[in-house]
């Protein structure tokens, strides 16, 4: 059995889709078992976090974070992708927007708001993805999805030429569309835009400070302390609340059986998810209070290797 297991942040390289990323570090690492935790299209750079054998299981709580993004728009320019990888659809000759213009508009967008998903992109309509359709020159009918601006900075504002460019950075909810949110800063100031470019500088608390390139994985595991490098399985679920149960229970929690609240400790709140440690600090897994009794009831158990 492979020994790799946790959670390998990777940078990932312009050129590369999110699935190339994995299909590249399957033949490094020597293992299938790998998982991505939200897609990137291709150029786009920056945080992509992978989860390496067991870890795989605690994609979907990776997936339900945050992410971070700094991303550059062109305003006067309009694609039939939304950047600058498709057709140029409408152009003015001329944009003439202040700073003070910009700032005003990007706090408008701070907050819920509703985007419309682009056709270039992988949601999935009447079994088809939307950019097999587009690519087929077909356009359908999109409903709006609500999405989370947490905070919206403006990085800088080049004015200069026929057309301006804004660079900001997003902190927002999962599924959100950076192009999407680029072209609508553009109509909010009553222009055409496109995204010209795009990182994710942080992924469900993962920063770039904790990436490697696919060369660095290859160095590390060539030299065996790739390990070293992994951040463990608990972290994707460290915005859960962390509690400990007596020592004589830690064997019928790793048993998936149902506990009493009172053998856990601090106290448990009527329906919240948790994850549960040993005295000894081992994580045992991802566990539900349930509303009525009160039990605590195993979600995902991570039994010792």
């Amino acid at each position: 059995m492979n020994a790799f297991e946790g959670i390998l942040p990777i940078h990932k390289p312009a050129g590369f889709t999110s699935h190339d990323v994995v299909a590249k570090c399957r033949g490094i690492l020597k293992m299938k078992r790998i998982g991505h935790t939200g897609t990137l299209d291709p150029a786009v750079t920056g945080v992509l976090p992978l989860c390496l054998g067991r870890a795989t299981r605690m994609v979907e709580y990776l997936q339900e974070l945050p992410k971070e993004y700094e991303a550059t728009l062109v305003l006067g320019v309009a694609t039939d992708t939304e950047d600058m990888t498709g057709e140029v659809i409408e152009q003015v000759e001329e944009v003439r927007v202040t700073e003070e213009e910009v700032r005003q508009v990007l706090s408008r967008f701070i907050g819920t708001i509703s985007q419309i998903p682009p056709m270039y992109s992988a949601l999935k309509q009447d079994g088809k993805r939307l950019y097999e359709l587009a690519r087929e020159g077909k356009t359908v009918e999109r409903k709006p999805r609500e999405v989370t601006i947490y905070e919206l900075e403006l990085l800088a504002f080049h004015p200069e030429g026929p057309h301006p460019r804004i660079s900001f950075r997003a902190l927002c909810s999962k599924g959100t569309y950076i192009r999407t949110l680029c072209v609508d800063i553009g109509r909010a100031l009553g222009v055409p835009a496109a995204m010209t470019e795009l990182k994710r500088t942080m992924s469900a608390g993962i920063t770039e400070s904790h990436c490697l390139t696919l060369d660095e994985v290859a160095r590390h595991v060539a030299d065996g302390t790739l390990q070293e490098h992994l951040l463990p399985v608990d972290r994707a679920v460290e915005h859960l609340p962390a509690h400990m149960v007596s020592s004589d229970k830690v064997k019928a929690a790793l048993q998936g059986q149902r506990l009493s609240s009172t053998v856990v400790s601090p106290a448990v709140k009527r329906g919240e998810t948790v994850r549960l440690y040993s005295p000894e600090h081992q994580f045992l897994g991802v566990f539900r209070v349930e509303e009525e009794t009160m039990a605590v009831k195993a979600v995902k158990v991570f039994l010792p290797e």
